[in-house]
């Protein structure tokens, strides 16, 4: 019986962390991918000033 204990609350245990693992992977991608498109955005709007500033200079 007690070793039937230690077994559920092991199994418990590992599923709590995975959960809280996973939440957290979840959290990195959408960090990761606002981030993504934050460096994006700011390549195309500098990419557009070096070009517009460049145009302009002939």
């Amino acid at each position: 019986m007690r070793a039937m204990l230690w077994v559920v609350a092991v199994i418990a245990g590992v599923l709590v962390l995975l959960g809280l693992l996973l939440e957290a992977v979840r959290w990195l991608v959408i960090i990761g991918a606002v981030a993504l498109l934050a460096v994006v955005v700011l390549a195309l709007v500098k990419g557009r000033q070096a070009t517009h500033h460049s145009a302009g200079r002939r």
